[in-house]
């Protein structure tokens, strides 16, 4: 068995990642992972170009997908920490780097890693 290759990893794992927090924000129905799917598709060619970029695939997974919702659903995932406004979705920061995360900018705070989002929702955490 030929072992799984830094890119093929990477791409598991953003999945992984963006799906454990659409099933915390219980939104992760067939058409919503599709968008996962079509998100790791494309990002696979940009790795592909840009190897250096490897590190980088959870966080755009997880912009593309917030995107896409955006476009067809409206705003995902919804902060969880402003009790009051509008209600606001949240940005994964930073937009193009390593370890991203959830961050509310209106109260100026991190709310969770990518793929870590089940407990700021009120949910458990992913194992």
């Amino acid at each position: 068995m030929d072992p799984i290759s830094p890119l093929e990893q990477a791409l598991h794992a953003a999945r992984a990642l963006v799906l454990a927090d659409l099933v915390a924000g219980q939104v992760a129905e067939a058409d919503v992972v599709s968008l996962v799917e079509e998100s790791v598709t494309q990002r696979r060619w940009w790795v592909e170009q840009w190897p250096e970029g490897t590190a980088y695939v959870a966080g755009l997974v997880a912009q593309d997908v917030q995107d896409a919702l955006l476009e067809r659903y409206g705003r995902w995932p919804l902060c969880p920490v402003c009790g009051s406004g509008d209600p606001h979705a949240l940005d994964v920061e930073p937009e193009l780097g390593p370890d991203p995360h959830w961050v509310c900018h209106q109260a100026g705070v991190k709310v969770a890693s990518v793929g870590s989002l089940g407990p700021a929702l009120g949910g458990t955490p992913s194992s």
